[in-house]
């Protein structure tokens, strides 16, 4: 079957310009005008709306385990939240149990996203460092999947102590993969959450306060020199503050391989937040902590020199009755919330339209780059002859009210309540797909594929 848009503003990360195309068999076959079509060609009528490749969020969690329960979100209702705002590529995480393999980890992952809308792929979490995890690395990108996640948190739990990061830095560079990583002082912070309980600080509040920004700052620097002694290519994820952008923007003058991500929150919510009764602030307990405004227009300008690469949403979110279980004990609520839906209408409102940034960053930094720091460009993150058929067509006009009530994420919550935002996905065609036209969501689950990276 053929699709043909016609009469779009077609954007790339390095162009925008009216132009036609032209989609055979899931792939691109031609952008341009005056392309020649058969008469059994289904047209698509872009005019006046912007057509944008499908976005790639390099950063969810569907159904994450926790203590409280899994993250609300599986792949069919995460994919859906994710189609709904634009989004036509997951890349999500296996995060083993201590003593499972890597390679049975993923095997597992990839069985659980059979019922995505949407392609997908993950990055895999080594916990612990055992005799076989070098062999279990090397298994993976063998499988197609060459990232890996650590954490310098949560060291109880999935955290890697001091003396195992440098040793999986090193396994990974030596593969030619990268490492993506959670900075912030996980033994640190550990102990400011037990001294606030200790003293009858328990409440959502003292989450924040636990977790400074000098906490991630400093984790983001031993994450440089760690990466750089070993040779390993970094990606830091979920840069919340001033303070860590200093440390990036230095490495990369350096001529360090380092890459950042930022979230929407993190652009465009504060440390305000945190004040207020349990119901009201409990949802904003996410990891990194929100920030204060100074650090949102430090991430924007980030974003507009080029030191932050991409956004991604983090999505991970948990129902008010999963966030309840820390009520008596913030150290207990399950950390995240949910945005995937919202990425790109919160960035189009508040990026674009005002001029903080082009259109065409936007599409740099939300399909384009994270293609091609993770191994999918050129099939995605742009709209060339050859590449997938991931299109999104964007209308510019049409506005919204973001709302828990009307939202596709699987949760009564949204960090998001109340904003009005401007622009939205019309039309979301995957592989050559149709499967979001004019806001209805056309598709049946499980036709999103696992992809292999290079």
């Amino acid at each position: 079957m053929e699709l043909f848009i016609k009469g779009g503003t077609l954007v790339n990360s390095d162009t925008k310009e009216v132009s036609d195309v032209l989609i055979s068999d899931g792939k691109i076959v031609q952008t341009g005008l005056n392309i020649i079509t058969s008469p059994d060609t289904i047209i698509i009528d872009a005019s006046g709306k912007l057509v944008i490749p499908g976005a790639i969020d390099p950063h969810v969690h569907m159904c994450l385990p926790t203590p409280a329960g899994p993250s609300s979100d599986d792949f069919y209702t995460g994919s859906r939240a994710a189609v709904s705002g634009g989004t036509t590529t997951l890349l999500d995480f296996v995060t083993p149990r201590k003593g499972q393999s890597l390679t049975d980890a993923l095997d597992l992952r990839i069985k659980e996203s059979a019922n995505s809308l949407i392609d997908h792929s993950f990055h895999v979490s080594p916990v612990e460092w055992r005799d076989s995890t070098e062999k279990e690395i090397e298994e993976c990108i063998k499988k197609g999947v060459n990232s890996f996640k650590v954490y310098m948190a949560y060291k109880k739990t999935v955290g890697l102590n001091d003396e195992e990061l440098p040793k999986v830095l090193k396994v990974v560079a030596k593969n030619k993969g990268i490492v993506t990583v959670h900075c912030e002082m996980g033994d640190k912070i550990d102990a400011l959450r037990d001294e606030f309980v200790a003293n009858g600080n328990t409440g959502p509040e003292f989450h924040a306060l636990s977790r400074p920004a000098e906490t991630e700052a400093e984790a983001v620097k031993r994450a440089i020199d760690l990466a750089k002694d070993a040779g390993c290519p970094l990606y830091i994820v979920h840069v919340s503050s001033a303070l860590s952008l200093k440390h990036i923007e230095k490495a990369r003058k350096n001529g360090q391989k380092v890459f950042a991500e930022t979230c929407p929150h993190y652009l465009l919510l504060d440390d305000s937040v945190y004040n207020g009764d349990f119901d009201q602030i409990v949802k904003y307990v996410i990891s990194p902590p929100l920030r204060i405004k100074a650090d949102n227009k430090a991430l924007w300008d980030a974003i507009g020199k080029g030191i932050i690469d991409t956004i991604g949403t983090d999505h991970c979110p948990f129902t008010l009755k999963q966030k309840s279980a820390g009520i008596n004990d913030f150290r207990r609520i399950p950390n995240g919330a949910g945005s995937i839906e919202h990425r790109l209408s919160l960035i189009y409102t508040n990026g674009v339209v005002p001029g903080l940034i082009s259109i065409n960053k936007m599409v740099e930094t939300c399909c384009e780059n994270p293609a091609k720091i993770f191994g999918l460009y050129p099939k995605k993150g742009r709209i060339e002859a050859g590449a997938d058929a991931d299109i999104v067509i964007w209308d510019p006009e049409c506005e919204n009210i973001i709302s828990a009530s009307t939202h596709k994420q699987n949760c009564d919550l949204n960090i998001f309540e109340g904003f009005n935002v401007k622009g939205a996905a019309n039309t979301v065609i995957t592989n050559g797909k149709v499967i979001l036209n004019n806001g209805s969501l056309n598709e049946k689950p499980g036709n999103g594929r696992f992809l292999k990276r290079k």
